[in-house]
């Protein structure tokens, strides 16, 4: 599944076939926490965190491009990603696009 970021494919036509999407809702390991306030005070990046983000973008993705096939789609054109805190210590990450064919 070819996803891309513009909103055409070089070389490419297609059919718009419709919106996609895709979400997780990932939420913080409180001794995950209690490291990364520790690290907030001297600095620096917060490696566990980095990694437990990348993972909800990674999940967020694929449950994007598992609808995008479902609708029997060949790509997927302007591909946007969203976060937000949705409680406490928990926030979603959003993988959207739109569907596309190949003529």
């Amino acid at each position: 599944m070819l996803l891309v970021t513009t909103e055409t494919i070089s070389g490419k036509e297609f059919e718009t076939l419709g919106l996609v999407s895709g979400s997780m809702v990932q939420s913080k390991n409180a001794f995950k926490d209690i490291g990364a306030g520790l690290k907030s005070l001297i600095g620096g990046e917060l490696g566990s965190y980095t990694k437990m983000m990348q993972e909800a973008r990674d999940v967020a993705t694929q449950r994007m491009v598992d609808q995008a096939k479902q609708m029997g789609a060949d790509a997927v054109v302007n591909v946007r990603f969203a976060s937000s805190a949705v409680m406490e210590g928990a926030a979603e990450i959003m993988a959207t696009g739109t569907a596309v064919k190949f003529k």
